[in-house]
C-alpha cells in the first residue's frame, strides 16, 4: 500500500514523532509483559481491562499490528517473537463468519508478517481470511453485511473490504474482485452523502436489495456525521483505490477527507459527532489518529498537488496535536494506554474518554508512515 510522498518534515517533528513511538513501545511492552496473551479493547480509568463489555469482537489485530511496527523499527528479536506470537493467537479467526472485521484482524498482522518474510504460507492466511470475508456478500443489495444483521451495512466495512481486494489480487479470482468492487460502489452510493459526509449504517430490503434507510449505532443520530465513521471512509476508499485503480474510489476518498478537514478545522481533533449540539466531550482522538494515517496515504495517491499538500500538512498537524501531553499519556505513570480522550461506544458508555486499542494502533501507524517516508527509521 502506498505510504505517501517524501516531503521535508517541519523542524522538530521527527524528534517529536520518534519520542512518541518510543513511549508507545514502552506502553505496549508493559501490556504484553503484565497481561500476556490478553487483547484489551479500551481502558477503564486509564488501565487496560479484558473483562469489559466488547459489543463485538473486532480489535484483536491492533495489538499485534502495533508489535509488528515496533519489531520492524527496532529489529529487536524479542519484539519479533511477540509479533509472531500475537499473530498466531488470532489465526483461527481466518474462518470467523460472525464479524465484518477480518481486514482489521489480518491486514495489521498476517499481511505485515508476509511482507516481512515473503513466506507463501503467511500470504495464504491473508487470502483465506479474504475469502471468508467475501461470504458476507448480499447479492441482492450488493454489499457486505455487518455483524448486526443481514440487512445492515456499516461504513466501517470500507476498512475491511481491502482484504478481499488483497485476496483477489493474489489469486486472480474475478469473483472476489467483483464482490469487493460492488461493495465499494454500494457504499459510495448509499453511505456517502453529496457533501462528502457519511452515514454509519444502511438498511436494505433483503428480498429486493432496495435501500430503505440510514441508521447509526455510534453517532448522534442517523442523519448526523460520526467522526470515526468519516475517518474509516476516507482511509478505506483510499485503500480501495490503491488496490483497484478505480478512480471513483479516489474521488470518494478525497470528498470524505475534505469534509473531515473542513468540519474539524483548527481544532484538529474532532468530537464524536460533528452534528451533536453541545457534545459532552470535545474530542475523539481515535478518529483523528485513523484520519491522520488515511490522509498521509491519500497525499501519495491524489493527482492534485494542492490536495496532496493539504493532506500532508493536516497529517502533521494532527499527529503533533496527538503527541502533545494533552493526548499522549506521558505525564501519567498509572495510565496504561498511549492516547487519551478516545471513545469506543458513547451510546453504550463503553471506553469513553479513554485509550482505545485502534486509536493507539493508527496513531503509531501514522507516525511510522511519516517517518518512513522521510527516511527516518530511528530505533
Amino acid at each position: 500500500m502506498p505510504v505517501g510522498p517524501s516531503p521535508a518534515l517541519p523542524r522538530g517533528f521527527e524528534a517529536l514523532a520518534g519520542d512518541a513511538i518510543d513511549f508507545a513501545g514502552a506502553q505496549v511492552r508493559r501490556l504484553v509483559t503484565t497481561q500476556p496473551g490478553a487483547f484489551p479493547i479500551y481502558t477503564v480509568g486509564g488501565r487496560w481491562h479484558v473483562e469489559e463489555e466488547a459489543w463485538t469482537n473486532w480489535t484483536e489485530g491492533f495489538l499485534g499490528g502495533l508489535i509488528w511496527i515496533i519489531a520492524r523499527r527496532t529489529g529487536d528479536a524479542w519484539w519479533r517473537e511477540q509479533a509472531e506470537r500475537y499473530s498466531l493467537l488470532i489465526e483461527p479467526r481466518k474462518d470467523d463468519r460472525s464479524v465484518h472485521d477480518l481486514g482489521f484482524l489480518f491486514i495489521s498482522t498476517w499481511k505485515r508478517w508476509f511482507e516481512a518474510t515473503g513466506d507463501p504460507a503467511k500470504k495464504a492466511t491473508v487470502v483465506h481470511a479474504g475469502r471468508t470475508m467475501s461470504l458476507r456478500f448480499n447479492e441482492q443489495g450488493r454489499y457486505l453485511r455487518s455483524f448486526v444483521s443481514a440487512d445492515s451495512c456499516f461504513i466501517d466495512i470500507m476498512m475491511n473490504v481491502g482484504i478481499i481486494f488483497e485476496a483477489a489480487r493474489e489469486t486472480g479470482d474475478a469473483d472476489l474482485l467483483r464482490i469487493a468492487t460492488e461493495h465499494c460502489l454500494t457504499t459510495r452510493r448509499h453511505l456517502v452523502r453529496g457533501d462528502g459526509s457519511t452515514a454509519h449504517e444502511a438498511i436494505f430490503d433483503l428480498e429486493t436489495g432496495e435501500f430503505l434507510r440510514h441508521g447509526t449505532h455510534q453517532g448522534w443520530r442517523a442523519d448526523s456525521s460520526w467522526a470515526r465513521g468519516q475517518a474509516w471512509a476516507l482511509y478505506g476508499f483510499g485503500t480501495a483505490y490503491a488496490l483497484s485503480g478505480d478512480g471513483r474510489f479516489l474521488d470518494t476518498a478525497e470528498r470524505c477527507a475534505d469534509f473531515f478537514l473542513d468540519r474539524t478545522g483548527s481544532r484538529v481533533v474532532p468530537p464524536n459527532d460533528w452534528e451533536e449540539p453541545d457534545p459532552p466531550r470535545p474530542y475523539e482522538s481515535s478518529a483523528a489518529a485513523i484520519a491522520s494515517s488515511g490522509l498521509w496515504q491519500l497525499a501519495g495517491l491524489t493527482a492534485d498537488p494542492a490536495r496532496a499538500a493539504r493532506y500532508r500538512d493536516a497529517t502533521i498537524a494532527i499527529l503533533a496535536r496527538l503527541a502533545s501531553p494533552e493526548f499522549l499519556a506521558v505525564d501519567d505513570p498509572a495510565w496504561e494506554g498511549i492516547l487519551r480522550h478516545g471513545v469506543y461506544h458513547e451510546r453504550r458508555g463503553l471506553g469513553v474518554d479513554e485509550s482505545v486499542m485502534w486509536g493507539d494502533y493508527f496513531f503509531v501507524e501514522a507516525l511510522d508512515r511519516v517517518l518512513e517516508s522521510a527516511g527516518s527509521d530511528r530505533p
